[in-house]
């Protein structure tokens, strides 16, 4: 390879991969000074058409790497043919947009044509964009799929295929399709596979499709010596019963500009935005269950800053391209360690500083050491915040608007109103309820959340999904701290953060009446979308009991376990062996630990 100018030039990196010197001012005109690591070893092997399988994460510059020998290799000149000559399959919707938006930009010297293919789009409109010709096309397999077995898209020509995310694309199923689509692919083509990890799956796929490959791996790249990573990583070690209280306290005194909530289920989802709208914060969902329209108008409003929280699941979160977001919180431990670094590298970008929080229950310790043992980070353990932690926050947060007030002017005509009260009282007096009436007038809907106990938690041995052992300290219970249970004017105790819609139980325990408990096991749980309100629902209805017969309920992910006093255990057990729940039957008997 030939060297440039050997005076260090914003272009002389690229220029020294090989690229055709249009594609390399374009890419210094976006203000790109030096190829990544990703982009050094791999541009070469593939302008030199050889197929790549490379372990890159997301953030690498991996984006560039494919696109730039692709453009050399299928646009050039060349005007735009019938049959595209490069096709790039990639996990998702936003992130088609974003690579076709990257190859247009790089490609623009050279005319390239470009077309995202995804669905939600019109197919009419993908049509005639094909009739006219492009020089490559990005697509989700699904969408790219339906074109070939209509007929409208040809892959004959087809010099380069990539395969973008490729773990991510059979983590959501598309492993069928993407076999279907790379078994049309003419014999001779060009293919590059990129995944963050290199799974069995994975090496299945290159062992098939690609021929003898260039091997790249790149790891993220390590702080160096003096070097502070831009993201603060905080952990929180919480019970599940009180992660919703845990995640308020922490909102309230983060204040973020911006955060992305990471749930593992659906409903887990849901639950998490019901209960922050309920605190005041202006939450949306997103997972896997939202039409693509809908989908959009929830990130528009988020980009839009209409929207302070983003509150969504692993799958439905892939491939967003979110900018300036301050925080993301993990509302339960990535089981993996790649999963966290893809999680919080959506923030700290660009020079900016970003917050990454943790909740970690007991028995989730382990990951934690796992991750930071991948990463090579620290992550410091904190203690949630309590209720004297967030009423001091926001003194200062009135005390600063206050300062801007001050500094701002325009104070004359209230001069003669504090002139004439601190005739009639004392001027600290005066001022002080002024501050007061500011304080509540901003932090009113905050105040009233703040009825809380402290909740905390001391590391010790971490207890199984079970519950406590007979004659043990139950810390899920209202006497293991966490407060008395509030009811509604039904009576009934209210969803939400220390109601049935938690995890983690919601009535007081008989155990703490003076009688004596029998704790029932029910084989249904969190994974079949089970609440405690449906336990108390279904007892009370075919029993013909009160509430009052029923104490502590803790949800596990495929069971639930139930307290209710002992001399009618055994005709809630009969009453709910003939019935069903949520739609199907399930076991139900005496816990054999009670």
């Amino acid at each position: 390879m030939t060297q440039s100018d050997p005076t260090p030039s914003v272009n002389s990196g690229f220029a020294a991969l090989g690229l055709d010197p249009r594609l390399v001012s374009a890419v210094v005109s976006l203000g790109y000074e030096e190829p990544t690591p990703i982009q050094r070893e791999a541009i070469p092997h593939l302008l030199a058409g050889r197929d790549l399988l490379g372990q890159a994460a997301t953030g690498t510059g991996k984006t560039a790497a494919f696109a730039l020998p692709l453009l050399q290799r299928t646009a050039g000149d060349i005007p735009a043919p019938r049959a595209p000559l490069a096709l790039v399959l990639v996990p998702t919707r936003e992130l088609a947009m974003q690579v076709a938006q990257a190859i247009h930009r790089y490609g623009r010297e050279q005319h390239a044509s470009v077309l995202p293919i995804y669905g939600g789009q019109s197919f009419g409109q993908q049509l005639r964009v094909l009739d006219r010709g492009v020089h490559a096309v990005v697509a989700t397999p699904g969408r790219a799929l339906d074109h070939l077995e209509r007929g409208t898209m040809l892959l004959d020509s087809v010099k380069m295929v990539v395969l973008d995310e490729a773990d991510e694309m059979l983590d959501m199923g598309f492993a069928e399709d993407l076999e279907a689509i790379l078994s049309r692919l003419p014999e001779k083509h060009q293919t590059a596979l990129f995944s963050a990890t290199l799974a069995p799956r994975i090496l299945a796929i290159a062992e098939s499709h690609l021929t003898s490959p260039v091997r790249i791996t790149i790891s993220r790249e390590r702080s160096q010596a003096g070097e502070v990573p831009k993201v603060r990583q905080t952990a929180y070690l919480v019970l599940r019963a009180h992660k919703h209280i845990a995640l308020g306290r922490v909102l309230d005194m983060e204040s973020p500009n911006s955060a992305l909530v990471f749930c593992r289920t659906r409903l887990e989802v849901d639950e998490v935005t019901e209960s922050m709208n309920a605190r005041g914060y202006r939450a949306e969902s997103l997972h896997g269950g939202f039409a693509q329209e809908m989908r959009d108008r929830v990130m528009g409003r988020f980009r839009s800053g209409k929207t302070d929280l983003l509150i969504a699941t692993d799958v439905a979160a892939r491939g967003l391209d979110i900018e300036h977001l301050s925080h993301v919180i993990n509302f339960d431990v990535p089981t993996e360690p790649d999963s966290y670094i893809h999680r919080i590298g959506r923030t700290g970008r660009a020079g900016r500083e970003g917050v990454a929080i943790t909740f970690v229950e007991p028995r989730e310790q382990r990951l934690l050491r796992n991750i930071q043992q991948a990463t090579r980070q620290k992550i410091d353990v904190a203690t949630i915040p309590t209720v004297a932690d967030l009423r001091h926050k926001r003194l200062e947060l009135t005390r600063a608007s206050l300062r801007e007030t001050i500094v701002a002017g325009e104070l004359g005509p209230f001069h003669t109103l504090v002139a004439e009260l601190a005739s009639e009282f004392d001027p600290m007096d005066v001022a002080a309820a002024a501050a007061k009436l500011a304080h509540e007038a901003s932090h009113a809907e905050s105040e009233a959340n703040s009825n809380e106990k402290d909740i905390a938690f001391t590391p010790g041995p971490p207890r199984d999904n079970r519950g406590p052992r007979p004659g043990a300290r139950d810390p899920w219970s209202e006497r293991g701290g966490r407060g008395p249970v509030r009811r509604d004017d039904r009576g009934e105790a209210p969803r939400g953060p220390g109601g049935p819609g938690a995890h983690g139980g919601a009535r007081p325990s008989p155990s703490g009446g003076g009688f004596e408990s029998t704790r029932l096991f029910i084989g249904a749980g969190r994974m079949e979308s089970i609440r405690p309100g449906d336990l108390v629902g279904a007892i009370t209805n075919e029993s013909g009991l009160t509430r009052e017969a029923i104490g502590a309920i803790e949800i596990g992910d495929h069971f639930s376990l139930v307290e209710v006093r002992s001399e009618h255990a055994a005709t809630i057990v009969k009453a709910l062996r003939g019935t069903k729940l949520r739609g199907r039957k399930v076991i139900v008997r005496k816990d054999r630990e009670s």
